[in-house]
């Protein structure tokens, strides 16, 4: 078995500064840390119990099977701070018949991210 001791998601932006706004601003992820220099510097964002590192340039379109997932205390919350800092919302937060309650936005380049609340009834805040 590998032993993992770290880990994050990476993601290739066709316009690195353009996803540096989108996570770092309208998101509002904090920084990690980030490394070379200028546009094409690298940025490492805190995700819970993850990170974000947004480097690189894409040379083609993202995949639609993967996506990210980032759980919030307050999805009505989030849906307000996000379309008051512009964010376009695929679906406003919506209670799903598994009980949790998402609601689906997506990267400048077309990653798709489902912003998750759990809500306090949901088997996912309670272990027996």
């Amino acid at each position: 078995m590998v032993q993992v001791l770290s880990s994050r998601v990476l993601v290739r932006p066709a316009d690195p500064e353009r996803s540096r706004k989108f996570y770092g601003e309208a998101l509002g992820l904090a920084v990690y840390r980030e490394f070379g220099t200028g546009p094409e510097r690298g940025t490492v964002y805190f995700l819970g119990g993850g990170f974000l590192e947004v480097s690189g340039r894409a040379t083609s379109t993202p995949t639609p099977t993967v996506q990210l997932w980032l759980q919030v205390a307050d999805a009505a919350a989030a849906h307000e701070e996000l379309v008051e800092r512009g964010v376009a919302v695929l679906r406003p937060p919506v209670r799903e018949p598994w009980g949790l309650i998402e609601m689906w936005i997506a990267d400048p380049d077309g990653h798709k991210v489902v912003i998750v609340e759990i809500p306090a009834d949901h088997p996912l805040r309670y272990r027996p």
